[in-house]
C-alpha cells in the first residue's frame, strides 16, 4: 500500500552532470519499498508543475529509515528539484507499481543504461543480503553491466562495487570501459565468462532505453534466460488512473505504472 507524506531530505548532492542523489527519511516507505518501485515526488509547493514525476527507489535503507533517488535533470521539473535543500520537505507518494521479483536462480545479471541504473542498485543490494531486504533467496554470483555515453556520465559505479566485483562498463565513445553497448557485454557474459551448463542457473535484470530493453529481450530469448525488465516510461497521475503510460502485450494492454514498470520480458510486445 502506498502513502501520501511529506518527507525531510537528509541529504542532496550532485554526482555527475546533471545527475543527483536525494536521501529522503521514511519509515514507512524505507520498510516497505521493494526494488523496482518507484516514487511519485511533487517538486514544488505550487502548481506548477502540476504533475508530479516519477523516481525509481535507487536504495532502500529501513535500519536508517529512509532512502535514495538518483534523478536527471531534464526538464522545468527536475531542475525545480535539484534546487530543494537539506532540511526541508518534499511531498511524495509511494511506493507505487510493481517491482522485481527475486527469483531463485544462483546467477543474477542486472543490466542498467543510462538512468537505467536507479533501480538497479537497491536490486543488487537485496540479492546480496536478501535476510536483511526480506525479499527472497539470494544470489550466488552477481554480475553488473552498465552503460552510458561517456565516462563522465557511469552512474553509481563506487556503490555497485561495494556489491560485487562482478561490474563491468560500455560507453558509446570508449571513454571508459569497452566502447560500445551495454547488450555487447551482456552476450560476451553469457557467452565467455558463465559456462554452458551454468546459464540455466541464471536471470536478468534490466532497465534502460527501449532501444536496449529490446535487444537484451531478444539475448534472453535465444539463450533461453528468463529476464525482467523495468520500463521508463512518460507517466502523468502514476496510480494508474490517467491511462498514460499503457504499453501493448502479449496478454493486452498494460500500465506501466501500476501492471508495471517490471515486466518479465517474453510478454512484451516491442514496436520495430
Amino acid at each position: 500500500m502506498s502513502i501520501q507524506e511529506k518527507c525531510r531530505i537528509l541529504d542532496h548532492q550532485q554526482i555527475a552532470p546533471q545527475h543527483f542523489k536525494l536521501t529522503l527519511v521514511s519509515k514507512y516507505i524505507s520498510a516497505h519499498g521493494l526494488p523496482g518501485q518507484f516514487i511519485n515526488v511533487k517538486v514544488s509547493d505550487s502548481y506548477d508543475p502540476l504533475l508530479r514525476r516519477p523516481l525509481s527507489l535507487h536504495r532502500i535503507m529501513p535500519e536508517e529509515e529512509s532512502f535514495e533517488l538518483l534523478y536527471e535533470v531534464v526538464g522545468k521539473g527536475t531542475e525545480l528539484l535539484s534546487k530543494r535543500t537539506v532540511g526541508s520537505e518534499i511531498d511524495v507518494l509511494g511506493p507505487l507499481g510493481s517491482g522485481f521479483s527475486l527469483e531463485q536462480k544462483e546467477i543474477a545479471v542486472l543490466v542498467g543504461g543510462g538512468m537505467g541504473v536507479a533501480p538497479l542498485l537497491a536490486l543488487a543490494e537485496a540479492l546480496k543480503d536478501p535476510v536483511a531486504s526480506s525479499q527472497g533467496p539470494g544470489a550466488k554470483a552477481i554480475y553488473v553491466l552498465l552503460g552510458a555515453r561517456n565516462r563522465a556520465r557511469v552512474l553509481a559505479e563506487k556503490e555497485f562495487r561495494s556489491v560485487t566485483e562482478q561490474v563491468l562498463i560500455a560507453t558509446d565513445d570508449g571513454s571508459y570501459g569497452k566502447k560500445g553497448f551495454v547488450s555487447d557485454i551482456l552476450i560476451d557474459v553469457l557467452e565467455n565468462t558463465l559456462e554452458p551448463r551454468t546459464q540455466n542457473l541464471a536471470v536478468i535484470y534490466a532497465c534502460g532505453p527501449d532501444l536496449m530493453l529490446k535487444a537484451v529481450t531478444d539475448i534472453a530469448f535465444q539463450k533461453k534466460i528468463p529476464a525482467q525488465v523495468s520500463m521508463e516510461q512518460r507517466m502523468a497521475c502514476g496510480i494508474g488512473t490517467c491511462l498514460g503510460c499503457v504499453i501493448g502485450t502479449k496478454n493486452g494492454y498494460k500500465k506501466v505504472c501500476d501492471d508495471g514498470p517490471v515486466f518479465n520480458s517474453e510478454e512484451l510486445i516491442w514496436q520495430d
